[in-house]
């Protein structure tokens, strides 16, 4: 194995800052509401990662919380960013001036000299050994111009200087360094002791240990111990390095936190060879590819090791190659709903880091949802969507607010009640851009034409009306979800989505049942892509397949492809009981999250509508190399037995909504064929052969009663 920069000098790859801006958001609140024109030193805490990406490097990163809380009581407590697998808390102090000749005036050479002091003392007392953590400083000097929301600022990151340098031998991949079986023991170890609550950080944890030992036994083994069990691992002979969690990407330099990683090994325990583990990962796992090994030679002058005698210290932040601060202009970005973005979308990228790298964040932002109801379900999914991303939310009702919905629809309070009700759509959008200011939402007032619901010549016009404009707000929506009261009023968005090959999502809800599902593409649509295609592009012969895509696979079903009877005419006649929804309370919730589950799921297949059904603990197993796991076709929850089940329906050529047959008849005919669909309940049925079906059906029933009766009277006489 070849060495790489042998007996030259060992260069370290500096720490970079990355500043969240809610740090700044909240050092200004207490600048105004707090400090005042109090300078005093301010105690921060910033964090880092070890690499998980082999081109970038991960950055010292500040958020609010870095700063102390607003609260009075703790004006003088440092912060406290709670431990988890993915930080290494950084302490550390801000300056922050009230004039921008201050800023300028700072001694910064005194102020970095201090701040490395900091560090020599914990070395020689042995604090370093006890909680490695202090082994890392940061150093901020800054002024925040509130006027105009500019931020200067300078970053320190305060390393003692070995004097001479230290002297490389060896660095390579990790994976290179070991042996086969060394090297599957040493990921192994590493990857247990980041999920370890000794180091991931429990209640009492404040955050992860960067530095440790790695030792090797004869038999290949390796543990994972902390810096106190050096002697033990010395005597023990054992193969031995000195590990730490490297910020940085790159092949052929360490990251910034060896250099006091040496200086406490040289100070502490007089070693002159050091063989150390520059630990990297990739998705939240030891990459041994991606790590180094390398070995370093210490030499450092008589005296070095006193704690009087202090090393010289660097540190300071370039900027662009030139030692100059930084400048931040953040008078858009400051206004409350900027930050009211950044921090909404602060989970969504977090997820990206580890859990979800292929999260297409894009796909959300930009999809366009069509929510036709307002109610219990609506109000539930338009929450969620906005959770995951989503902005453009239109909600489609004619409802009024009544005072029985606020405890359960989410969106509405008493004084959408009052005065006969606000209509459901436009309180909802109000309500909704309280809750996040940037959505672009909007409340469309009307009612949905139904089957089983005649009309007089004179409303002829009117529902016609009515049927063109879903019919629009359809095609000008990726994502459309039915979540209405009654079976008859998902009829027509279910044809339309069909024609349009539009992602239709259902939620329905029983008293303690629900169901969510999917519907298949349309019966004339085989090209998958999860935005609709226009009718043009969709001049697909009449003779097409219509139960089966281009890969000869079954299409899933809709809503109404199981039933064998068309939607009719469901409120009229009906107790009080009958004409709500009645459902135990949290049904809706868990409903509506697992609906808006399913679609995200659909915009990360890479079929998207197209996507087969999978289900749970099936034989087949599932997709589970998806980023989101299986993709069912339709969920059932039943609350008494607190199950869920995943099931698979294929479509119909008897369906009344999404058939070849019944989507042919509304091409050719249009308005007028949902105009006699409305008007004559038993038309759908004629259309798609249920009736003769049902005649069929009760014909052979007859014969059957029937022979039963004949059967009956040969027992009589016995």
């Amino acid at each position: 194995m070849a060495k790489q920069g042998s007996g030259s000098i060992l260069q370290f790859a500096p720490l970079q800052s990355s500043v969240d801006e809610g740090f700044w958001h909240r050092l200004s609140s207490l600048k105004l509401n707090k400090f005042g024109i109090d300078d005093s030193p301010i105690p921060i805490c910033g964090f880092y990662a070890p690499c998980s990406h082999p081109q970038v490097s991960n950055h010292l990163t500040l958020l609010a919380e870095s700063l102390p809380s607003d609260s009075n009581d703790e004006s003088t407590m440092p912060p406290v960013i709670r431990g988890n697998r993915n930080r290494c808390s950084v302490p550390g102090i801000l300056y922050n001036t009230n004039t921008m000749e201050g800023f300028h005036a700072l001694y910064k050479q005194g102020l970095l000299k201090a701040e490395a002091m900091k560090i020599w003392e914990d070395i020689h007392s042995g604090k370093a050994v006890e909680d490695c953590a202090v082994l890392s400083r940061v150093l901020l000097i800054s002024f925040a111009d509130l006027k105009k929301w500019n931020f200067h600022y300078w970053f320190a990151f305060p390393a003692l200087a070995l004097d001479p340098p230290a002297t490389l031998v060896d660095l390579r991949p990790a994976s290179q360094w070991f042996t086969l079986e060394e090297a599957e023991s040493v990921s192994a170890a590493c990857n247990e002791w980041r999920n370890s609550s000794v180091t991931a950080g429990n209640l009492s944890a404040v955050a992860n240990v960067p530095f440790f030992l790695v030792s090797i036994g004869s038999d290949s083994h390796a543990a994972v111990k902390h810096l106190k069990d050096l002697e033990a691992c010395q005597r023990d002979g054992q193969k031995l390095l000195f590990a730490f969690y490297d910020p940085c990407h790159l092949p052929n330099n360490p990251g910034w936190p060896l250099r006091n990683f040496l200086a406490l090994i040289s100070a502490r325990w007089n070693l002159k060879t050091v063989r150390f583990l520059c630990y990297r990962e990739n998705r939240g796992f030891a990459d041994l590819n991606l790590s180094l090994v390398g070995e370093a030679l210490i030499t450092v002058q008589q005296g070095w090791r006193e704690q009087q005698c202090v090393p010289n210290a660097v540190g300071w932040e370039l900027n662009k190659g030139r030692k100059v601060p930084r400048c931040i202009n953040l008078a858009k970005s400051m206004d409350p709903t900027r930050l009211a973005i950044s921090a909404a979308d602060l989970n969504l990228k977090l997820m990206r880091w580890r859990a979800l790298p292929s999260l297409n964040l894009e796909i959300l932002f930009s999809l366009k949802c069509l929510l036709l109801g307002a109610g219990t379900l609506g109000c539930q999914v338009a929450r969620m969507l906005m959770a995951w991303g989503v902005r453009k939310i239109t909600l489609l009702d004619n409802g009024r607010v009544a005072m029985s919905n606020p405890l359960r629809q989410s969106l509405y309070t008493l004084d959408d009640c009052l005065n006969g009700g606000d209509f459901k759509a436009t309180a909802a959008v109000r309500s909704l851009q309280r809750i996040f200011p940037a959505v672009e939402a909007e409340g469309i007032v009307m009612a949905i034409p139904m089957p089983g619901h005649p009309v007089s010549s004179q409303e002829e016009k009117s529902v016609l009306e009515d049927c063109k404009r879903l019919n629009d707000l359809i095609d000008s929506h990726d994502v459309i979800f039915l979540l209405t009261d009654t079976r008859e009023s998902r009829w027509l968005p279910t044809l339309l989505c069909a024609n349009s090959n539009k992602i239709t999502i259902t939620a329905a809800l029983g008293f303690d049942s629900f169901l969510v599902m999917r519907h298949g593409p349309g019966p004339f649509n085989s090209i998958p892509n999860l935005k609709a295609e226009t009718e043009n592009s969709l001049a697909a012969g009449m003779d097409n397949l219509a139960l089966t895509n281009t890969d000869g696979q079954h299409r899933l079903g809709c809503y109404f492809c199981n039933d064998v009877v068309a939607p009719t005419d469901s409120t009229s006649n009906r107790t009080l009981d009958q004409q709500c929804t009645v459902t135990r309370p949290g049904l809706a919730p868990i409903a509506s999250a697992l609906a808006v589950e399913l679609l995200v799921g659909i915009l990360h297949h890479p079929n998207g509508i197209f996507a087969e059904a999978e289900i749970a603990n099936s034989s087949s197993g599932g997709n589970f190399e998806l980023p989101l796991g299986i993709l069912p076709h339709q969920i059932r929850g039943s609350l008494p037995h607190f199950q869920q089940m995943t099931l698979l329906g294929h479509s119909s050529n008897s369906c009344t909504a999404c058939c070849s047959t019944v989507v042919s008849e509304y091409r050719k005919r249009g308005m007028q064929f949902i105009l006699q669909a409305i008007n004559h309940p038993t038309y759908l049925e004629d259309v798609t052969g249920l009736t003769e079906l049902m005649r069929s059906a009760n014909s052979f029933q007859l014969d059957w009663d029937d022979d039963i009766e004949v059967a009956d009277d040969e027992c009589v006489e016995l």
